[in-house]
């Protein structure tokens, strides 16, 4: 059995400071074999922010999977973001911005979507589906599961167009792989399904929704995936909703 928790949207520089340890308290609790981060660490890219969102990571004992967000490209400084877009990430949080693990159940693979042009929407490459499959090859029994900011689909009642571009033949790709799940952000909502979108786990941008994340559980052929919201009475993340899933011959289904 493998435990992830998925964490997204921190947005330090916009973080809500009474939930930051509550929030590591409760990653150390639950002991996870890996931490997911789908980007936005920061508000606005600053160095300060960067620092901020590099002590919360460090204060994190176990592997993590962090990839950047559209928030985390300088916005106002044009040269930076066209020519200089990731410096920041690369010094503080990781020279790799699309990082890998794998053991003997699960592989994960992060994807950087972010772009300097293409504003809030993200972007996925030929060369990064490519890579992916390279990546999974000959791994025919582990839950693959691939983590980026930018989702690939729409969460139900959401209206828009920020999926990230060429998210249609993209999913025919991830469909030929096969992976099991993506794992996104971005909307600052929370749906459950095997595309996984987190909320804001610690930001005060909460958009009308509450602090949350998710804790997936993947055990053979069955993944559950329970949302924590947090519950400022209580100054604790506790468990909102569960939704589990079986793998059919026909793939992923609810349990």
């Amino acid at each position: 059995m493998r435990v992830l928790i998925h964490l997204s949207d921190l947005h330090f520089g916009r973080a809500d400071p009474a939930i930051v340890q509550p929030l590591i308290d409760f990653i150390r609790t639950t002991k996870p074999n890996l931490v997911a981060v789908s980007g936005d660490l920061t508000q606005r890219a600053r160095s300060q922010q960067f620092l901020e969102a590099r002590k919360f990571l460090e204060a994190i004992p176990f592997p993590k999977i962090v990839v950047p967000g559209n928030h985390d490209v300088p916005l106002r400084n044009l040269f930076a973001r066209l020519f200089r877009k990731f410096d920041r990430f690369r010094r503080y949080i990781s020279d790799d911005l699309e990082p890998f693990y794998a053991d003997d159940e699960i592989a994960v693979a992060g994807v950087n979507t972010a772009r300097a042009l293409t504003g809030k929407n993200g972007r996925i490459s030929r060369q990064q589906l490519e890579k992916l499959r390279t990546r999974f090859a000959n791994m025919p029994s582990h839950v693959k599961i691939v983590v980026t900011h930018h989702p690939f689909d729409l969460p139900p009642g959401v209206v828009g167009d920020r999926v990230v571009l060429r998210a249609e033949s993209a999913m025919k790709t991830l469909a030929q792989i096969p992976v099991d799940m993506l794992l996104a952000g971005h909307f600052h909502d929370n749906f459950s399904a095997l595309i996984v979108a987190s909320g804001t786990a610690i930001s005060t941008r909460g958009r009308g929704q509450p602090n949350s994340l998710n804790v997936i559980d993947i055990e053979a052929l069955n993944i559950s995936i329970t949302q924590h919201r947090w519950d400022p009475n209580r100054a604790g993340f506790e468990p909102f909703s569960t939704e589990r899933f079986v793998r059919m011959a026909n793939g992923w289904t609810p349990a």
